[in-house]
């Protein structure tokens, strides 16, 4: 999971201790991947609900291809499929990330929003792949995520209604809590 990022348009906020609903983005992420046996957190050390590793790129604000290959390289031992999603993702539930594991053929499988954009934070893939199509470690910092995974064979899954929301600006917030009630 992400949630490192600078929050540019969020004015820097810390998007991983923003409540909605009454919990956590971090914790709405953490739910979704109830059924994920190992985590692997990039970013600042927090309190969480369940055992979690924390990892960071190196150097960090390196964006987040350089954060999922710094959280691929924080897994024990190296996992087949690396689940990942964005901390300001919070609709995303556990059925969502079985949509992906289950239509993850090839080289994985991504959420594709309500608009037909990719949402590579919001996918399964292959840690070989990934591993293979990454560039040099100096090369990392500030890689796009789009280049990371441009020749990885990706299954597209239609997003649910409102499943692919994220959570960029302080209005996305405004109506994600209208929506959810706080």
């Amino acid at each position: 999971m992400l949630t490192g990022g600078s929050a540019v348009r969020f004015q820097g906020a810390d998007k991983a201790s923003i409540e909605i609903a009454g919990v956590t983005m971090l914790e709405h992420v953490l739910g979704a991947l109830a059924e994920v046996p190992e985590v692997v957190v990039v970013g600042d050390e927090v309190l969480t609900s369940r055992p979690v590793s924390f990892v960071r790129e190196e150097p960090p604000g390196g964006g987040p291809a350089a954060g999922l290959l710094a959280g691929l390289a924080g897994f024990p031992r190296p996992p087949r499929l690396v689940v990942v999603l964005a901390v300001d993702m919070p609709l995303v539930t556990t059925a969502t990330v079985s949509r992906l594991m289950l239509s993850a053929a090839e080289d994985g499988a991504l959420l594709v929003d309500e608009d037909g954009r990719r949402q590579y934070l919001c996918a399964v893939y292959r840690a070989a792949a990934l591993v293979e199509a990454a560039p040099t470690l100096e090369e990392h910092h500030g890689l796009p995520m789009r280049r990371l995974v441009a020749g990885l064979r990706l299954t597209e899954v239609p997003a649910l209604p409102w499943e692919a929301r994220d959570v960029d600006t302080w209005d996305d917030l405004t109506e994600l809590r209208e929506r959810l009630g706080g």
